[in-house]
Order: structure tokens, then sequence, then C-alpha cells
């Protein structure tokens, strides 16, 4: 297994930036048990000189998970942002047989633990050792040796976070076992939860120390990795070392290793959100001094509504290249399937096309989510009446650019705010694009969805509800089956991320302090809303509500849900907050598409698709695969499975 390995090894991307462009590469599954074998020719050639050692450094790459890519990302199918038709269609749905509660431990979906993950970090171990010798690479610069190291090292920790995520407590893997090590060294323990973090925090400073602030060459190394990169995850990976599934967990008081180690510490360190609060500071800081900052759609040559460019300015901070918001985009992958199955048919001459397939279903209580126009919640608002959500209302003229004028629709479609109509594409809805038929935003694109409408049919949802933030701005239909994709690498961090990772933390370790409200207004300004306190004093029936630390942490949550939505945060955040139980245990609904034009009050009644059933605290960690419990008695199941 192990020459196989290596020739695929060799075999790889000869060039840096073919990788980048490149989906994620597989290799032959193995465990994470087998060794390393000592003095390899395959490896002593891969360090003879820069043009081999670069293709190392690429392999080390390509193991960065395609998160832009529906049927990889776990955090699109396997939690509560989107539902599918049952049997799927257009789409490989395997992953959504977690949010059907059909996860296993004798298959399980998803299954990081089982060679993927730490092939990943057995080759940044073999790239690390031979590229921090000087006797190997003699060809490099000094300067540039440093860099590569600092990108691997990053990596490393990173695919180290992944696992920690996925599995809590996981074996930590700094070297790579010897080939004639005796068997019980290759059967590895899991290390406590806090020791994991510690070491994946170690790392990630060890890479920030050596990494550039930005890449050399725009044009060839977009997506290696910066050290604001590198700052960010670090922030992220202390977030989730304070968050409740990981700070002070009861449920895991007593999940203990073999050797009667525990796993996790039972008591709640409140110095845990200060380090995290302290490191999102220091990444922000490290990110608006290279002149990042929140992104804004530009001033066309012909004008849009302020409302439009409010909400290009939303759709675009995710969909736009190598915007300034954009800290790290993944350019393996490259969000074609993303776009594909998220598309509705807005353009009625080409109602018939087939090249996309609405596949992504925003569920009905992620659309309850957004907030009303006025910047809260709609059963908080206490000058707009939502308690009737499905009761019909007609767009009017000054509403033209949310909702089509004349159009009947539900009322859950009026008055909401601005990332609700840049973020969900719905029935009766306003989809402008760059090829917009007037060449503006009047009398633009259209989702008109009923039976017997140009988008109606098989390119329906079966909520009826369309994630047009993913979607390119410049995505169109061509004659015939086929489309023009304006494809974007991932957004694996972004700065409105970073904001709002801090302002948790701040709120978590000093209350509502001024700052927590400095960067939450920040985004929501973006947003067109004033801010949170402005906001909650107008028009919340519990004005005081921004005033508490728990108040205040519902908001942030919320905020959280809303400005992150349909980006793969949700799945996570619910986890770390301990709220999946709460959340992933109740009702998928959407609307009747089967209705006709002619009688919208039967299209919009809410339908019940699936009752979720999440078990906790089973539920909040994978499962190890009963096989490697058996070859490894070392190993400890996760507690419920």
């Amino acid at each position: 297994m192990w020459d196989y390995k290596k020739q695929c090894i060799m075999k790889k991307l000869t060039v840096f930036k073919a990788m980048m462009v490149s989906g994620l590469l597989f290799f032959q599954s193995c465990s994470y048990l087998d060794v390393v074998p000592d003095n390899a020719p395959t490896i002593d050639n891969a360090f003879t000189m820069r043009s081999e050692a670069i293709k190392y450094l690429a392999t080390c790459y390509s193991y960065l998970p395609n998160d832009g890519e529906p049927t990889i990302n776990p955090a699109f199918m396997a939690g509560d942002e989107f539902w599918l038709d049952y049997p799927t269609r257009s789409i490989n749905g395997t992953n959504w047989n977690i949010a059907r509660g059909n996860q296993n431990v004798t298959n399980p979906y998803v299954n990081y633990w089982d060679g993927y993950m730490y092939n990943a970090i057995r080759d940044c171990n073999i790239f690390l050792e031979n590229i921090q010798n000087p006797e190997k690479v003699r060809d490099m610069t000094q300067d540039e040796r440093d860099t590569w190291e600092g990108e691997v090292l990053f990596l490393k920790a990173y695919y180290h976070f992944m696992l920690m995520r996925h599995y809590g407590p996981i074996p930590i893997m700094d070297v790579n076992v010897p080939v004639t090590a005796p068997i019980e060294e290759t059967q590895v323990k899991r290390q406590p939860v806090d020791e994991v973090v510690d070491y994946i925090v170690k790392v990630l400073d060890a890479a920030a120390a050596k990494l550039p602030n930005a890449v050399q060459s725009p044009v060839t190394d977009l997506g290696r990795i910066t050290k604001p990169i590198a700052l960010g995850i670090k922030a992220k990976v202390l977030l989730y070392a304070a968050s409740p599934l990981f700070n002070g967990n009861a449920d895991y008081a007593t999940f203990k290793n073999v050797d009667g180690t525990l796993f996790f510490n039972p008591s709640f360190q409140a110095e845990k959100w200060r380090k995290a609060a302290q490191a999102a500071k220091e990444a922000i800081a490290a990110c608006e001094e290279l002149g990042m900052t929140l992104y804004e759609f530009p001033t066309p040559v012909r004008p849009l509504s302020n409302t439009t460019m409010i909400q290009m300015s939303i759709r675009n901070a995710v969909t736009e290249k190598w915007n300034r918001e954009i800290i790290w985009g993944n350019s393996n992958s490259r969000t074609w399937q993303l776009q594909y199955s998220s598309m509705a048919h807005i353009d009625p001459n080409n109602a018939g096309n087939n090249s996309v397939n609405g596949t992504l279903a925003p569920t009905i209580k992620i659309i309850e989510q957004f907030y009303t126009k006025n910047g809260v919640p709609m059963d908080e608002d206490k000058t707009l009446d939502f308690s009737n959500k499905n009761q019909l209302r007609t767009g009017t003229h000054d509403e033209r650019f949310n909702n089509i004028e004349n159009y009947r629709t539900a009322r859950l479609h009026f008055d909401r705010e601005n990332r609700f109509y840049a973020n969900v594409g719905f029935d009766g809805g306003v989809w402008y694009m760059e090829n917009s038929p007037s060449q503006t935003d009047e009398n633009t694109w259209t989702t008109q969805l009923r039976l017997g409408l140009f988008g109606s049919g098989v390119s329906v949802p079966i909520t009826t509800y369309y994630p047009k933030k993913l979607v390119n701005w410049k995505f169109a239909f061509k004659d015939g089956n086929s489309s023009h994709i304006e494809e974007y690498p991932w957004p694996m961090l972004r700065l409105a991320d970073l904001y709002l990772m801090y302002a948790e933390a701040l709120n978590e370790s000093e209350g509502p302090v001024a700052d927590v409200f400095l960067y939450l207004d920040k985004i929501r300004k973006r947003a067109g809303l004033e801010g949170v306190k402005e906001s909650w004093a107008k028009y919340a029936f519990n004005s005081a509500k921004p005033t508490t630390k728990e108040g205040l942490r519902a908001i942030i949550q919320r905020e959280r849900n809303i400005e992150m939505s349909f980006e793969g945060s949700r799945f996570w955040d619910l986890r770390r907050w301990k709220l999946a139980a709460q959340e992933l245990n109740k009702n998928i609904t959407g609307w009747d598409r089967n209705q006709d034009k002619d009688h919208p009050e039967l299209f919009y009644q809410e339908q019940t698709f699936y009752q979720q059933r999440f078990v906790a605290p089973r539920d909040y960690f994978w499962p190890i695969k009963e096989a490697d419990l058996l070859v490894n008695p070392n190993l400890v199941q996760n507690p419920g499975w």
C-alpha cells in the first residue's frame, strides 16, 4: 500500500498553479496506523531540487477540503439549512443521510478519521522533515524555505482542527511513526481536547511567524496561505475551544481515555473566551493593516437603486473573486456545482433550459431567521405583524426592487431586511443579474414559481426557496441547455466572519462593551440597518435585550446565522453552541410547489417534509468506525455510538 501511495504522490501536479485550480485529489484509503518507511527513494527524489519539492508542497495543499462543493462539505446537506427532494435528483445526496438521522458506526458518512485526514498530516510531516533539512533542496533561498515551511505548518494545524471539530479528542500526530517502531507505538491514543487545542495553536503560531502578510505573485499564488489566514484560523480554533461544546461540557464529564484521563475538562474556564477575543482582535488588526475591509459593490455605469446596491454588496462579498473581504479563498474549490444547484430559472426566454436544477432548498425556519426591515427578529418587532406569514399580499411600486409589482405572494416575503432579499430567491421576488434585460434593476429578472409560470417545474426546489447568495451575478443562461458560469474560489474565511467571532468572544468575556457593538454594527451598516442598540430601542418589544450578556449573546448568534447563512457556518455553530439538539429536532417545512398560478392561497400552505432527529450528546461528534476500534484497542468510541 505504501509503494502505491508514493507512486500516486509522484504522479501529482507538476506545478503549484495547476494544483491551485484543480479539484480535491483523493488517495487510496488507508488507516492512520500505516507507518512511514525511512529513506524511501521517492521521498529523496522529491526533495533534491526546488522544482521537485514544489510538487510535494502541492500534495500537502491538495488535501484541503472542497468546501464549496455541496456533495462534499457536510455543512451544506447534513444540517437544517437546506433540504432535498427524496429521492434526490441531479446531485449526490450521500451526506444528506446525516441530516436524516442515518449516521452509523459501520461505515460513517464523511469519515475523516480513516485515512484521508491522517494521510494529509503524514504528508505534511514528511514535507516539514525534509524542508527543514538544509542539505535538502539546495537551490532554494532561505526566505522561500521559511515560507513553505510556514504554509505546511498551517496546513498540518488546520487538518488537526478539522479532525477535532468532527471527533473532539483526537490523536496528535506531530511526527510520523518510524517503520521500525513496534506495533504498540502505532496504536496511538486520543488526547484531551485542551491538549489538542494547545497543540494546534502552537503550530499556528509557528506558522504565522514564518508566513508573509500577502502572496508575492497574486497572478499565480492567490489561495496560498498567508499570515492573516493563520491568525484568523487561530481565532476560530480558540473560539471553538471557548464555546459550550468544548468548555465545561457536563455531558462529557465521565468521557475518559483507556488510561482514565478525562477528555474534557468539566470546569468552565472564562479565560478561554478572553484568549479567543484577543486572537480575533489580533487577526482583525493584521487584515485591516493590509487594507482589507467589508466588501462594497462599486458604482456601475448604469445607476442602480440604493436597495440593489446594498444587496449586491452582500451577495458579492461571497461570490466576487478575491475581493478585499476575502481573507482565505480556497482555490481547490471552484463552486460550479454549488451554483448549478442554487440557480433559479429567471429568464422567460430560457424557461426550458435544463442546464440548472434547483436542488438546494433553504427551509422555512431559515427564511424566518432573517430580520424585518427594522433590523430585529419578526417575533420581536412591535411595529410589524408577521403572525400570519402565509397571508397573501400584493407587491407595490415602492417595493419593486424586492418584490414583483402587482404580484401576490406571502406576507413572509415583505418588509424584510436587505440580507433576506440578497440571499434568498422566492416566488414573487426580484433577482438582479449583470445581464439584466433592462441593463438596470428596473424591470429586471424575477422568480415566478407557481405552476403555469415560466419559473415553475422540475427546477423549483422542494421548499420553493433558492440560496441566491451563492450564485455569482454573472451567471447567464445560453441558447440550448447550457449556461455561462463565473466560478469563484470558496471563501473559507472572510472579514465579516472575523468581526462576528470577535464580537461573540468579547461579549462572553467582558459583556456588552462598546467594541462588541462597534463590530456588529459594521456588518449591519453594510446591510443597510441601524445599529443593534438603536434598532432594539426603536422597534423591539424588549428594548433592553442588548444591555445584558445573555440578551446580546442571542442577538450575536442570530446575527451570525443571518450574515453567514448558506456558507456552512450554521452547521458547526449549532454544535459548538450546544444548540443542535434544540434546532435539529424541529420539522423541515416549505411551501407547496405543486399548486398552479391561479391558486396562490394553496401554494402558500406550509408542508412538513421531515421531522429531524438529533440525539444528544451522541450526534455532536462523529463516530469512529468500528473496524478502527478493533485494530487499535487504545481508541475509545465517542459517547452514544
